[in-house]
């Protein structure tokens, strides 16, 4: 069945609870951004250092605020919408009574408390057989190592869990009373048999995890769910609409670029950075240093390295040191307009300038939760704009362990396409080009994962027969993005002693 936009006006929205805040997306029958509404989540709690929490509560706030604000600027109502899709930050930790209220703030991706829950998992299991289990080693982010981690260190809190989600399927609890997820955002829960595509028994036994806490397992555009009176009442929209499972961000975003075929790769820089490669098998790295996840997609899955802190390493700097006084004067634009441009007037390479973009622990290829940033090789000439674009290398060198790690995989790479801020920004375009030595290509609406979940839905409401078909029929590529010659020479040798920063700071 196809929905007649002839006769009647047919929308979908996606919605991404993301961790800077929620974002709420309408799509058209044709794929055209009606329109779109945000709120910012309240900065996540770092009550000890690697730490990292959220207030559930807070996202299911923003996420009202962000569908209202998305219906107001366009004409579309509420019973025009056939379907929602979800999407959202992966990995969190969100805990639930049986009445279904919070019982602590969640333990979202970045957290990396949870070392020794990693190291124990590891030797009770063995490592290699946790990656034949679930296709991943037990890192630190994953979310039974933040449910271990509160069993055993707050048991009375412990005790009141009835119920364990993931972000987005909070907000969707709370839309339409469902219990539900969605195979990609499970993978990274390390509870899945990701080449099965179940809920994996031997590690819930092994973990004294019950399963009954768990949702109930969809493919990404199933419909889970109608929303009920609760949702309508804090979104505007109309009871009984239905609701896809979505996906874990960087499925759905990946789902938003056309990532759905083997060849065809994403580099994404958000908070986080993401290399993300579609695969028709789970391919595996024994050494674990990619996550082999579900896509989005039905018996697909996905292969993908990650920056913990590549958007974050700009923000952090923005935070910390501000704007230069002559960007401060003109603070009406976007203060990551300022630093980009000011950072354009430094050479390609900051003149011997290195960052390591380890502010978070790292994942992608070291695996390591105590790593840290550095900035090397400072001299009395580095200006601001050298340390600015030092900080755009390093998060472009940083995405580039993942391609050389695909290399030896022999996942094949025929097409990068970039999103996030690191798209937006026409150095840092450049500055992908030339570190990966690629031409890079922008797609025509690059909207992120909540254009990926309106896609979902789609698929989920029959507009399209797959998810195939609906990339295929939305999603254009704008233009492309050549290396330069010279400065992809300079940033090769400059990537060369970038791969000796980890060693050496690790030994301290």
């Amino acid at each position: 069945m196809r929905f007649d936009d002839r006769r009647t006006r047919i929308y979908f929205l996606g919605i991404d609870v993301g961790t800077g805040g929620a974002r709420a997306l309408l799509m058209d029958v044709s794929g055209r951004v009606v329109a779109s509404g945000t709120e910012e989540h309240q900065p996540f709690a770092s009550p000890h250092p690697g730490w990292a929490e959220q207030d559930p509560r807070d996202w299911w706030r923003a996420c009202g605020i962000a569908v209202k604000k998305a219906l107001r600027k366009s004409s579309v109502r509420a019973g025009e919408i056939a379907c929602a899709g979800l999407s959202g930050q992966m990995h969190g930790a969100v805990l639930l009574d049986s009445a279904g209220e919070v019982v602590r703030p969640a333990l979202i991706w970045c957290d990396q408390r949870t070392e020794k829950q990693s190291r124990d998992l590891s030797e009770k299991f063995g490592r290699d057989r946790l990656i034949q289990l679930t296709c991943n080693p037990p890192l630190t982010n994953f979310t039974l190592m933040k449910l271990l981690w509160v069993r055993e260190n707050e048991p009375q809190l412990w005790a009141r869990v009835r119920h364990i989600m993931l972000p987005k399927d909070y907000v969707r609890f709370r839309l339409t009373g469902d219990r539900a997820i969605d195979l990609a955002d499970a993978s990274g829960t390390l509870l899945l048999d990701v080449a099965k595509r179940a809920w994996s028994a031997e590690v819930l036994s092994g973990t004294g995890i019950e399963k009954s806490f768990l949702p109930a397992l969809y493919e990404s555009p199933d419909v889970c769910g109608k929303l009920n009176a609760e949702g309508a009442a804090a979104t505007g929209l109309k009871i009984g609409t239905p609701v896809v499972a979505g996906a874990g961000d960087q499925a759905a975003g990946a789902v938003g670029m056309g990532i759905v075929r083997a060849g065809v790769v994403s580099a994404t820089i958000g908070t986080s950075g993401v290399v993300f490669a579609a695969t028709d098998r789970p391919a595996l790295d024994p050494r674990g240093r990619l996550h082999t996840f579900c896509h989005a997609i039905p018996g697909r899955w996905q292969v993908m390295g990650v920056t913990q802190a590549a958007g974050l390493s700009l923000r952090w700097f923005r935070d910390t040191f501000g704007l230069s006084s002559a960007a401060s004067s003109k603070s009406n634009r976007d203060p990551y307009e300022f630093l980009s441009e000011e950072a354009a007037t430094a050479p390609p390479g900051a003149e011997g300038l290195l960052w390591a973009p380890y502010l978070m622990g790292e994942r992608t290829p070291h695996l390591d939760p105590n790593a840290r940033g550095a900035l090397a090789g400072i001299t009395p000439s580095h200006r601001r704009a050298h340390i600015v674009r030092a900080i755009l290398e390093g998060v472009a060198f940083s995405l580039k362990d993942s391609f050389s790690i695909f290399e030896e995989m022999k996942v094949p790479v025929t097409q990068i396409r970039l999103g996030g801020g690191g798209a937006r920004s026409p150095l840092w375009r450049q500055i992908q080009a030339d570190v990966y030595a690629r031409e890079v290509e922008l797609v025509a609406a690059e909207e992120g994962a909540a254009f990926g979940a309106a896609i979902l839905a789609a698929v989920g409401a029959r507009h399209f027969a797959s998810v195939d078909q609906a990339c295929d029929a939305v999603i254009k590529v704008a233009s492309r993005v050549a290396p330069d010659p010279a400065s992809s020479t300079v940033l090769q040798k400059n990537y060369a002693k970038f791969r000796r920063l980890y060693p050496a700071l690790h030994s301290i």
